[in-house]
């Protein structure tokens, strides 16, 4: 049994924390709780509007948001939310009872979507199927994914990128995609639809994805890399998560005023990356950081 643990998450409103589990806690449902009442298929969500400053409970994949009465500030109370939610779950408790029945079952929908690199396609969910973002380039890598490992069983899958509410494939050159995609696609569809993990629940942590574990690993990082991350986050990665990709920082070289990054998915052997990463990306790099960065580089091409 993996042991559950708590972080705890602050959100653009201050009456709202979001209380982040390593694992998921629902089967690709999200629930709503405006009361004691309305909770009833929750025991979770019971439990905690015993607590007097708790006004909702909302529960969605691998967390538990609680917005809260202004009778307490959060500094004061998250941290024993956050040890009460843990060892509520660690002592097998139940987060939401008959899930199909408490909420109108969604039927769950892929479509294909084609990317600016012709080797690979994006397979969209309407649900969201991971808490990370996670690339396997071999069948002995997807060890924590058991949808990526099946998807490795197909001879044409050369690598399988997996983000919030889609999945991206790259394929060897020996088949087309006309003649793959909608075999692909019902693959998906039906394995989210069985219920079965997307990756099991240790990957997070193991892989070291879990938001603390972002959150401390950003904080060990010089200013400039930290001014660097921030850019590519808020500039350069939802454009290529829009195309199936993910770029992640690696290092910066001071001296050489060097940034070396990693490109992922889609973007990873895309014919159009090199520009981007040189026009694009150093370009806004340079711009935003002068007498910082001189170079932008990939480090897997």
């Amino acid at each position: 049994m993996n042991t559950f643990k708590v972080s705890v998450q602050e959100t653009s409103n201050n009456s709202i924390i979001k209380f982040e589990v390593n694992q998921f806690i629902t089967k690709h449902q999200s629930f709503e709780f405006n009361n004691i009442d309305e909770a009833k298929s929750s025991p979770v969500a019971q439990q905690l509007f015993y607590l007097p400053f708790v006004k909702k409970v909302y529960i969605s994949g691998n967390f538990i948001a609680v917005e809260r009465y202004n009778i307490v500030e959060w500094k004061d109370v998250q941290d024993e939310v956050a040890e009460q939610i843990e060892a509520y779950l660690n002592d097998g408790g139940i987060v939401v009872e008959d899930a199909a029945e408490a909420q109108k079952k969604v039927p769950v929908t892929v479509y294909a979507e084609s990317t600016p690199n012709p080797s690979v396609m994006k397979f969209v969910a309407n649900k969201k199927l991971v808490t990370a973002l996670y690339e396997f380039t071999s069948i002995e890598e997807a060890k924590y994914s058991p949808l990526a490992t099946e998807l490795f069983h197909f001879p044409f899958v050369k690598s399988v990128f997996v983000d919030e509410n889609y999945v991206s494939i790259t394929k060897y050159d020996i088949t087309e995609w006309q003649e793959i995609t909608i075999e692909i696609r019902e693959y998906i569809k039906q394995y989210i639809e069985s219920g079965k993990d997307i990756v099991l629940p240790e990957a997070a942590e193991t892989l070291q994805k879990t938001s603390a574990q972002k959150d401390s690993n950003f904080e060990a990082l010089d200013d400039t890399s930290k001014e660097i991350v921030n850019i590519l986050e808020e500039y350069v990665k939802p454009a290529v998560a829009s195309d199936g990709g993910n770029i992640q920082f690696i290092s910066y070289d001071s001296n050489e005023k060097n940034v070396s990054v990693l490109l992922q998915g889609a973007c990873s052997g895309c014919p159009s990356s090199t520009y981007t990463l040189k026009s694009g990306i150093e370009n806004m790099l340079k711009e935003m950081l002068p007498g910082k960065v001189e170079t932008v580089e990939a480090i897997n091409g």
